[in-house]
């Protein structure tokens, strides 16, 4: 089973490393990480590179697609080498996955027209005028189509899936091996949770953060 997570750059780390974690770990898995080009690929800060050992054109047939979200997002939706990549992927893929803003551009390659999806919180609308269903929950599954919402939700997302593909008791085990208990110290990872001028300022600004 191959597992083509795709990098880009200004991608957000764990929205990538969090299903690698999570996925590579499946009896059998083979997970590439794929780019446009070969080599280092820098993350939205610059300060880490994860490097690409192939191109879309080495991994024509993935078993799994994972796109992870990014500020390097907004200048891809209408990428035609990444968005002919996933069409292409999608056709015989089993699972076709996003993480964050990832899922905005399953959205533009036209994967989830009249599909329940995520993303990052202050995506939703954006994914909605791609023709998809946005939902604010933190994983949501519409057929093959798992998209998580934003950036640690790619962990859930990564469990999901082991499970779905290995069964209940592999997502279990790998879940107790990774030690993934989360106890956050503060209760402010969703708009419906955290202050409401905190919200409100990263609202005034996603224009800027996402487009």
């Amino acid at each position: 089973m191959q597992i083509a997570i795709v990098l880009y750059d200004r991608f957000t780390s764990l929205d990538a490393v969090g299903p690698y974690e999570m996925l590579q770990r499946l009896p059998g898995a083979e997970t590439v990480l794929v780019a446009e080009r070969t080599g280092p690929v820098r993350n939205e800060s610059g300060s880490l590179a994860l490097v690409a050992d192939r191109t879309f054109a080495d991994v024509p047939a993935p078993d799994v697609v994972v796109v992870p979200g990014g500020p390097g997002q907004r200048v891809l939706m209408d990428d035609a080498a990444l968005l002919g990549w996933l069409r292409t992927a999608d056709a015989t893929s089993t699972w076709t996955t996003s993480v964050c803003t990832g899922s905005l551009l399953l959205a533009a390659a036209g994967l989830l027209t009249g599909r329940r999806a995520t993303s990052h919180w202050l995506a939703l609308d954006t994914l909605r005028g791609f023709g998809a269903e946005p939902t604010g929950e933190r994983v949501v599954t519409d057929g093959k189509y798992v998209t998580a919402a934003g950036v640690s939700a790619g962990i859930d997302m990564g469990l999901v899936l082991a499970g779905r593909i290995a069964g209940d008791e592999h997502a279990m085990s790998v879940q107790l091996l990774t030690e993934y208990d989360p106890r956050p110290p503060y209760d402010a990872g969703s708009p419906e949770k955290a202050p409401a001028a905190l919200v409100e300022e990263f609202r005034a600004g996603s224009r800027f953060m996402l487009r």
